[in-house]
């Protein structure tokens, strides 16, 4: 096998985050479910923002966020996704290519705009997201380069992909791809309503074609059924080589085989916004899985990433994240 051009590949919606605060009343006013996501259209993307508060604006989207988080810590990067030719666009491929990221999918010359994340961050520092996908929904197997899958150590695949056909199939072109030039097949979850929307093929993606399975408790819970987060990731580990657990402030969790790995929290003076905690704890891991670092200090990787980008708005790293390397 060839040397590995970049440690991660990731595959996922491409999507500029506008985060602002909200009061809980705002989001029952707006019939949102705290802490979840919701896909809107383009009017009611637009309604929204014009009722929220002042926002920030950030690219973002989940495996953006990874893969800018594996960046952060020094590694090797690529991308696919999709944008429009529009302003958000080329502002969506300038930060990726800003920091070292390879991204060269073509944009879409027509059709919806580039997509956008309305988030809203009530006191507690909960994030509830609303989600106009635009031109994500054309990422389709003709956006998957071969080559470039066969380059990375790891494909880091977007469960939020599942909800729409084309990006589905472009996603099982990428871990049929990976598996065939030996290379390692990681998933995220995204979010338990995702999971919800998509059990059945979800347990046959792990049970078939997955290496590395991330997931917070919600959604390891709703993938098996059962009402023990421990249990629930022993049985990810008879399917997956490695599942691994985000837990909130109890840290998170690392199950290969019969090792059980917990890992603590980091310590965070303040925190301003979960957005992102999860997509930053991959980041750590897939960083120290793709140096062969040991499990407990790719899972505390996974830990100073998160507990990095709460303390502020937006969902990528301000910090240099290759001082947590030193412990």
């Amino acid at each position: 096998m060839q040397a590995a051009r970049f440690d991660v590949l990731a595959i996922g919606n491409a999507i500029v985050d506008v985060i602002a605060h909200a009061s809980e009343a705002f989001l029952s006013q707006e019939g949102m479910t705290k802490g979840g996501m919701m896909l809107i259209d383009e009017g009611s993307a637009q309604r929204l923002y014009e009722a929220m508060g002042p926002g920030v604006e950030v690219s973002g989207g989940s495996a953006g966020n990874t893969i800018a988080g594996v960046a952060a810590f020094g590694g090797s990067g690529a991308f696919i996704g999709k944008v429009r030719n529009d302003v958000l666009g080329e502002i969506y491929r300038h930060d990726l290519s800003a920091i070292g990221v390879h991204f060269d999918t073509p944009a879409t010359t027509e059709g919806p705009a580039t997509a956008r994340c309305l988030a809203l961050v009530t006191p507690d520092a909960e994030r509830t997201m609303n989600t106009f996908l635009g031109a994500c929904t054309g990422l389709d197997e003709g956006d998957i380069n071969p080559e470039l899958v066969a380059s990375a150590q790891i494909t880091y695949l977007e469960g939020y992909l599942f909800d729409q056909p084309p990006a589905k199939a472009a996603f099982r072109k990428a871990a049929s791809l990976a598996r065939e030039a030996g290379r390692k097949v990681a998933l995220t979850m995204s979010d338990s309503f995702c999971v919800h929307r998509h059990r059945d093929e979800f347990l046959q993606l792990v049970g078939h074609h997955v290496d590395i399975l991330f997931a917070n408790e919600e959604e390891i819970l709703a993938l098996y059924g059962v009402d023990d987060v421990v249990e629930a990731a022993k049985i990810g580990a008879r399917h997956a080589e490695l599942v691994t657990v985000t837990r909130g402030a109890a840290g998170a969790l690392l199950v290969k085989g019969d090792e059980v790995i917990e890992v603590p929290a980091a310590r965070v003076a303040t925190v301003v916004d979960t957005t992102g905690a999860g997509d930053l704890y991959a980041a750590g891991v897939l960083y120290g899985l793709s140096r062969g670092l040991p499990l407990a200090e790719c899972g505390r990787l996974g830990c100073a990433a998160a507990g990095e980008v709460i303390g502020h708005f937006g969902a990528r790293p301000q910090a240099d994240l290759k001082l947590s390397l030193a412990g």
